[in-house]
C-alpha cells in the first residue's frame, strides 16, 4: 500500500481552491506553515477549514515574516536582534506563535505542529541545538497538556541528512521534555528522486525513514517532485521504467510513495488535473523494493 496523498501550501498558487480540491478528493491532511505565502497562508486556509473540519492541519513554528517578527518584537516575545534572524525557537515565541497560528486558522486544536528547519537554529553546536529543541518540545508538550495541541514534530530540510540531529535524539528529547510519555509524532522531511538519499538509505534497512516508522511516527515526504522541477528531468523512458503508463510527474510521486517508512506525500497541486494526476498515482500499486533499487541505481549512473 502506498502513501497518502496531502496538500502542502508550500509554493501553492491558489490555497483556498486546492484546499477544497483537497478535501472533496477525500484528503486528510494539509500542511502549511505562518511564513507561507508571504505569512497568508494560514489566514487564506481558515474559510475551507470551516467548512471541512474533519481535514487535518499541521502547521509550524520556527520561520516567521518581518512582519510576524515585529508583532512578536511588540509583543515582547522576541528581541530586534531575534527578529532580524528570521527564526526563533525561543519558548516565548513558540508559544506565541502557537496561539497565533490557532487564531489565523480559526482553530482551537491543532492537530500537529512542526519545528521548523530547528537544525537552523544552531548551526555547527549541536548541544546548544538539542537545548533549544529539548525547550521548544517542552512548550508543546505544555500545550498538548492543555488540549490545544494533539501532537508535534520536526520539519526538517537538511538536519537528518547532515545529523544534525537523529531521529533517535529527537525521541530522547521529547522524552526528556515531556518527563517521560511524550507528544513526538511526525517528522517532515524531503524525498524525491532528487533528494534519494532517504530512499537508499531505507532500502539498505537504515536511515531517517525506517527509524521514524519504527518508532510509528508519521513520515511526511515533503517536496517530492523537488519544488516542479523533477518532472522536467525525468523522460518518458524513466517513467515508463518505474511504471509503463504514468506521466514523468505521476511517476516520480509514486517512486516517493512507494518508499518504505512514507505515510503522507505533500503535493502543491496547481490545478485540479494536476492534483488528479497526483492522486491517480498514489493509487497505483507500490513499486517493489527491487523496482526502487533499479530505479535509484539508474539515476546514480554517471
Amino acid at each position: 500500500m502506498t502513501a497518502e496523498l496531502a496538500l502542502g501550501t508550500y509554493r501553492c498558487r491558489a490555497i483556498p481552491e486546492a484546499a477544497a480540491r483537497a478535501a472533496a478528493s477525500g484528503t486528510q491532511w494539509i500542511d502549511t506553515a505562518p511564513n507561507y505565502a508571504t505569512g497568508r497562508a494560514q489566514e487564506l486556509l481558515a474559510p475551507a477549514l470551516a467548512d471541512h473540519p474533519s481535514l487535518r492541519i499541521a502547521t509550524k513554528a520556527g520561520y516567521f515574516t518581518a512582519a510576524t517578527g515585529a508583532d512578536a518584537v511588540n509583543a515582547g516575545v522576541l528581541t530586534e536582534d531575534q527578529a532580524l534572524t528570521g527564526h526563533s525557537l525561543a519558548p516565548a515565541y513558540v508559544r506565541w506563535q502557537l496561539r497565533r497560528n490557532r487564531e489565523q486558522l480559526g482553530r482551537d486544536r491543532l492537530d500537529l505542529v512542526l519545528l521548523h528547519n530547528p537544525e537552523r537554529a544552531h548551526p555547527g553546536d549541536r548541544p546548544a541545538l538539542h537545548r533549544a529543541i529539548r525547550d521548544a518540545f517542552a512548550v508543546l508538550e505544555e500545550e498538548v497538556a492543555a488540549g490545544r495541541v494533539a501532537g508535534y514534530g520536526i520539519a526538517t530540510w537538511a538536519g537528518l541528512e547532515e545529523k544534525a540531529f537523529t531521529v533517535g535524539e529527537l525521541l530522547a528529547l521529547a522524552a526528556e521534555a515531556a518527563g517521560g510519555q511524550h507528544h513526538l509524532v511526525a517528522v517532515q522531511l524531503p524525498v524525491s528522486l532528487v533528494m534519494m538519499t532517504p530512499i537508499t538509505q531505507a532500502l539498505d534497512g537504515r536511515g531517517p525513514l525506517l527509524a521514524a516508522a519504527g518508532a510509528d511516527l508519521r513520515v511526511m515526504a515533503s517536496a517530492p517532485l523537488h519544488g516542479g522541477e523533477l518532472p522536467g528531468m525525468v523522460d518518458q523512458e524513466l517513467a515508463d521504467l518505474i511504471r509503463p503508463g504514468l506521466t514523468p510527474a505521476q511517476a516520480c510521486v509514486l517512486a516517493v510513495a512507494s518508499c518504505p517508512g512514507v505515510t503522507d506525500v505533500l503535493i502543491a497541486a496547481s490545478s485540479t488535473p494536476h492534483w488528479r494526476d497526483a492522486a491517480d498515482a498514489v493509487a497505483q500499486p507500490s513499486l517493489t523494493a527491487a523496482q526502487l533499487r533499479e530505479i535509484t541505481g539508474v539515476l546514480a549512473s554517471p
